[in-house]
Order: structure tokens, then C-alpha cells, then sequence
């Protein structure tokens, strides 16, 4: 039971009195006697229950708190810098100085109604869990009594015709790999012929390609944060330790680009012209996306006449633009730069399972060389099937010979 007794106050108000489990005495002020007693008869109870709050905790500032939270996570260089950019830039600017018991659950509401007309869902999504994930640490403090983000409805992530793209492979390799620079084509056929992910293709080092066996291994990654990349010397999961087959028609290529770009101290195969790891961001910008719009798999340009050459693309509401360019680079890069939609690098990760199930590779093996933890990983996530119309309508018998002009059999005499 907490100690506890109710006094007047010289200004004729009651103060309800009572000593923590701690042994700390704390106060508070009512206006009737009635609202003091209602007040320790609760505070009775919570500590019966065993989840008793100091009601002043709730004064602290949200970003105290949050600062607080983000130190103490030993997660991944990456995924601190990321979740504190967004805590950063979307969490704090609303909430950093709240008190903590001042934030409701109609407050948060409101605030992910707003910020999902001006953000994507998953940006709102994002914002969301770190808010939620730090009253919740509030609450196991007994900085407060409950979470006001529970319940609180978020707006639906919907699907867009660009969610999960996969590239057909004689696109990949007539129209794409021909538009990407030298420099970077062994990488792109690499990251398609194997499904590697970003930061395992750019940690690709000499001691883990073998050439003669035809096959590579996963043995290191490399994470961006801040600009910086480094190297971190073991993948994104137990399952990510693998080894990988090379396709025949990647090897001329990877032989190629070792001649012409050797690996620097480091040992990268896929290295910058330092040596160094390349950067996601800026490989994305110079050199993905224009070569997206050269191989035409993004936005359109036609050459007018000797010094004009015409774009046209759609922003990401549908609407068409078209606009003139003295030189093919500069129109290139505006497309780039303005086209909505595109194929994503990790497309061709998406590509490759795709391509493999497609072609009746058992599931498990799929599972095995994309380096996931579990089967249902590889059905839900990457394995979009490409819609086999033809391979549809083999299987209903359109194409049987017996059959009439509308697919049905003649009925026999």
C-alpha cells in the first residue's frame, strides 16, 4: 500500500500526499477533497497491479526521451543512421517538445491523417513505429500509463504497376547491359545473373570470386551511411553465407571487366576509380537511371534534328511532359532525373528468383542461393511471376491442333 494522507493548503485547496516505492514523498494539488482521494485510491490501485506511474514522469519532453531510446539500440550502423534521419526530420519536429503525458491518442491520429497527404504510406508507416516505439519504451519506465499510439489507423500501402518490376532477360541483355557505361556493366550483369543484393554485389572482393569453378561467394557486404561506406564482414543473415553459381554468358563479361578495370588494394571487383566501394545514391543518379533511359525503359527522347533532340515522360500523377534538348546527355539526364517510375537496381534481384521459378527450379533452391531464412521469404516477396499468358492457354488446350476456330473440339461423328 502507498503511504499516503490528504492536508489543506493555506489556500484552501487539498494536497493529496504519498510516499513512492522508492521511498520518495511526492505531491499534488486538487481543487475538492473528493478529487484528492479519487486520486491516491488510484494510485493504490497501479501499485497493487503492479504498474504504478509517477504522475509528474510525464512532464519529460518526448525528445528526451527519444535521444534517450536511439542511443541505446545496438542495431546495425545502417539502420541507426536510418531510423535517426527519420526521427530526425519527421518525429521530432512534431513531438520533440511535448510532454510525454500531453500526447494522446487523438493527437497522433491527427498527426498520421496529415502527414500521409503530403508522405508516401510507407514513409508515414515508418514515422509511425519509431513514435510508437518510444512511448512504448515510456511505458516500461513508468513514465507513463499507457501507449497512445495503439489503434492508431494508418493510411494503406497501395501497390503502384512499377511495385516489384522484373526485367525479361533478353531485355536485360540486348537493350540494358549494352546502355550501362563499361565501368559498371560486369556489375549489373552480375547482381541479375546471381540476385546478389546492393551491398553484397559492391563488397564482391577477388578471394571470393572463383573463376574456374564458375561460382562466387557471400562472405561480406558493404553499408553506406552518411555518405561513408565501409565493409562489414558478414551478409545480412546466417542464410546470406553462400555460395552462388555463375551462368555462362556472365563470364566473358566479368573477364572482360577485370582486364579493363583491375581490382585495386582493396581487392573490389566492382570498385570506383580509386578502388573504393561505390555509393548506392550516386550510382543510382549517374549511372542506373540514364542508363534506363538509353536502353528505353524509362521516359522517350528522339533526336529532331541536328541540334535538337525531344524528351517526353509522365510524373508520378500519369501526366505527360515533353520538353526539347540541344544534346542527347542533356536530355538523358533530365529524363533521369524526372521520369516517374523505372526499374530499381534490386529489380534485378527480384529478376533472378523470378527467372528461376519460372523455369522450375525447386523452391528450396531458390531459397538457398537468394540466402533466405525461410521458403515463404522466397514465394512472398520475390517470386512475381511474369504473366505467362501463353504458357495459360497451352495448358487450357488453345493450342491443340484438334480444335476448332473458337477452341472447342468438334464433337466426334
Amino acid at each position: 500500500m502507498i503511504v499516503s494522507n490528504i492536508s489543506r493548503t493555506p489556500a484552501g485547496h487539498y494536497r493529496a500526499n504519498w510516499r513512492e516505492p522508492s521511498g520518495r514523498v511526492r505531491a499534488k494539488t486538487f481543487k475538492t477533497k473528493k478529487e484528492a482521494a479519487r486520486f491516491l485510491a488510484e494510485l493504490d490501485s497501479t501499485l497493487g497491479k503492479g504498474t504504478y506511474v509517477d504522475p509528474h514522469a510525464g512532464r519529460t519532453p518526448f525528445r528526451v526521451i527519444a535521444q534517450r531510446w536511439l542511443d541505446s539500440r545496438n542495431h546495425e550502423a545502417n539502420t541507426k543512421a536510418r531510423d535517426a534521419s527519420i526521427m530526425r526530420n519527421h518525429v521530432i519536429t512534431k513531438w520533440g517538445d511535448w510532454p510525454l503525458s500531453k500526447i494522446d491518442h487523438l493527437a497522433v491520429q491527427e498527426w498520421v491523417t496529415a502527414l500521409g497527404n503530403r508522405r508516401s504510406p510507407a514513409t508515414v508507416a515508418e514515422c509511425h513505429r519509431l513514435t510508437s516505439a518510444v512511448l512504448k519504451s515510456a511505458v516500461r519506465n513508468r513514465l507513463i500509463a499507457f501507449n497512445p499510439c495503439e489503434g492508431v489507423r494508418l493510411p494503406r500501402r497501395r501497390k503502384r504497376d512499377t511495385d516489384e518490376q522484373v526485367i525479361s532477360r533478353e531485355d536485360l541483355r540486348t537493350r540494358l547491359l549494352p546502355a550501362v557505361p563499361a565501368r559498371y556493366r560486369a556489375l549489373v550483369a552480375t547482381a541479375a545473373g546471381t540476385g546478389l543484393r546492393w551491398g553484397e554485389a559492391a563488397g564482391l572482393c577477388v578471394d571470393a570470386l572463383d573463376v574456374d569453378r564458375r561460382e562466387l561467394r557471400v562472405i561480406r557486404t558493404v553499408v553506406e551511411v552518411s555518405g561513408q561506406t565501409t565493409f562489414k564482414a558478414y551478409p545480412k543473415s546466417a542464410a546470406g553465407r553462400r555460395t552462388v553459381p555463375l551462368p555462362s554468358w556472365i563470364m566473358p563479361i566479368l573477364q572482360e571487366h577485370r582486364e579493363t578495370f583491375p581490382a585495386g588494394d582493396q581487392g573490389i571487383v566492382f570498385g570506383n576509380s580509386v578502388g573504393k566501394p561505390l555509393r548506392r545514391t550516386l550510382f543510382r543518379v549517374r549511372v542506373w537511371r540514364p542508363s534506363l533511359v538509353r536502353a528505353g525503359l524509362l521516359g522517350e527522347y528522339e533526336l529532331v534534328d541536328e541540334h535538337t533532340v525531344r524528351a517526353a515522360w509522365a510524373d508520378n500523377s500519369g501526366a505527360r511532359h515533353t520538353k526539347e534538348f540541344p544534346t542527347e546527355r542533356e536530355a538523358v539526364r533530365h529524363l533521369a532525373r524526372e521520369a516517374a517510375g523505372g526499374l530499381v537496381f534490386h529489380g534485378l534481384r527480384h529478376s533472378y528468383a523470378t527467372w528461376l521459378v519460372d523455369d522450375g527450379v525447386p523452391v528450396n533452391m531458390v531459397q538457398r542461393v537468394m540466402g533466405h531464412e525461410r521458403s515463404s521469404t522466397t514465394l512472398d516477396l520475390y517470386t512475381r511471376r511474369t504473366e505467362g499468358h501463353d504458357r495459360i492457354r497451352k495448358a487450357l488446350g488453345d493450342d491443340d491442333p484438334d480444335d476448332g476456330p473458337t477452341g472447342v473440339r468438334p464433337p466426334s461423328r
